[in-house]
């Protein structure tokens, strides 16, 4: 066994502290030595503009990208929802660790009379905030930035109705309170739930480890919902859900894209055979562009940009 310490990257948050330790563990039960390094991003830095703003896609993952490349880390551990669905150059997908929990979920106040009448629900994300106004036309959305204690700590000192989460990030560092709803009709980001391990794609070494961490059914499932949103997106932001699941050898697939103010709304439901993933999430993505979407990503993008101005 060659001798070297598996240097992994992560940033700086409990949750992804936390997400850091499970893959070192799983690492080390297979006989391998690893190391930690916390590197700070961009994107938990600056906390006072809606992430849209920033203009980066991927502003969680380019500074472990850079350690990356440089050579001060070997391999980056992220939640593969916040991972751009083109890699740089060089960087290439080690492992999809086996999915937890892929809901949303509303933190309360432990009164729900909001929901049958005005409220204040706070989410940073476009496609938390898009589907919301879509089921509740008369609420307003306010922004959340910031990691998971600090976006619990700004609902508690808010007078908001309730916050939108992603349910494993809560239940991974044990924050999940007892006054939740699970959003189940609300679909999740592509790849909510999963864990990627990245790795340089010439260091044999590394991907040949981590390689063993990888769940088939998770990577499946995460690659369809990413070409889902690769093939709409193309490098804009954009309120896009979606979700595949594996039931008795079909992929079951449902996918969403829906304007900011949650008013226009295009779904696809599809099935195909397990064996016929390969191309499965760009021509369900196809579907949406041809009922609308190519002219619906078109006034997202301008909409964007001009609040970015």
């Amino acid at each position: 066994m060659i001798n070297k310490t598996i240097k992994i990257g992560t940033r700086d948050s409990e949750l992804a502290l936390w997400q850091a330790h499970t893959v070192q563990k799983k690492i080390n039960d297979l006989g391998y030595k690893t190391e930690i390094i916390a590197v700070k991003s961009q994107g938990d830095i600056i906390l006072d503009k809606p992430l849209y703003e920033l203009g980066i896609t991927g502003i969680f993952t380019k500074t472990l990208d850079v350690a990356m490349l440089n050579g001060t880390i070997d391999i980056a551990v992220h939640s593969m929802k916040d991972v751009p669905t083109a890699l740089p150059h060089g960087i290439v997908q080690a492992a999809v660790l086996e999915r937890a929990n892929s809901l949303d979920l509303l933190i309360h106040k432990g009164n729900l009379d909001f929901l049958s009448q005005d409220g204040t629900i706070a989410t940073g994300s476009l496609r938390r905030q898009a589907q919301w106004l879509n089921k509740y036309p008369t609420h307003k959305v306010v922004d959340l930035r910031g990691n998971v204690n600090t976006r619990m700590q700004k609902l508690q000192d808010n007078s908001w109705s309730g916050a939108i989460f992603a349910a494993a990030g809560l239940e991974r560092i044990n924050l999940k309170p007892e006054n939740y709803i699970n959003l189940d009709w609300m679909i999740p980001a592509p790849a909510q739930g999963a864990m990627v391990v990245v790795a340089m794609e010439n260091d044999i070494f590394c991907r040949e480890v981590v390689g063993q961490l990888n769940d088939e059914h998770t990577a499946i499932c995460t690659k369809v919902e990413r070409d889902f949103l690769r093939t709409l997106e193309g490098g804009c932001t954009a309120p896009i859900g979606a979700f595949a699941k594996i039931i008795h050898g079909q992929i079951e697939f449902s996918g969403v894209l829906l304007s900011l103010d949650g008013q226009t709304k295009i779904e696809v439901k599809k099935q195909t055979s397990l064996n016929n993933y390969t191309h499965f999430g760009v021509h369900c993505a196809e579907e949406v562009l041809a009922n609308g979407g190519t002219n619906l990503m078109q006034s997202i993008k301008i909409a964007l940009t001009s609040k970015n101005k």
